[in-house]
């Protein structure tokens, strides 16, 4: 029986696997001072409202790597449903090959490039980590 006593707020969370010409994907390092710190995961963040996980990403992707990329290049894959101490998070995930820049660290993380099959080799958020094995299948 599920526990209904105390309901968690959804976090609707989008997220990016940037796939560069060696098909390697982009992994970000989430920096000191930030819950998760030193975990790696990928580039995105939280869906605003009146937005679309796919503007969301556009925005982001902007924002922290400053690179630019349209919707019709965020392709969905997959998605994650973790919940965490005091939220259920949900996150959809793109992939995305076609994007103008070169992707640059503008919130003091580590930026990385990383094959599918190593991905493991990264510490990664709960959330994040099921979502390698569709990564793998796909490149």
């Amino acid at each position: 029986m599920m526990d209904t006593s105390s309901p968690k707020p959804i976090l609707l969370v989008a997220a990016c696997a940037l796939v560069d010409a060696d098909n390697r994907v982009l992994l970000s390092q989430r920096p000191e001072g930030k819950a998760l710190a030193g975990l790696w995961e990928f580039p995105g963040g939280k869906v605003e409202p009146g937005e679309t996980p796919e503007e969301t990403l556009v925005r982001e992707l902007r924002e922290e790597l400053g690179i630019e990329t349209k919707v019709p290049c965020l392709a969905p894959l997959t998605f994650a449903s973790h919940a965490y101490e005091t939220f259920h998070l949900l996150m959809p995930l793109y992939v995305c090959r076609r994007f103008e820049g070169i992707p640059m660290p503008r919130e003091g993380q580590v930026l990385k490039w990383v094959a599918p099959r190593n991905m493991r080799d990264y510490p990664m958020p709960p959330a994040d980590e099921p979502l390698i094995p569709f990564l793998i299948d796909l490149l």
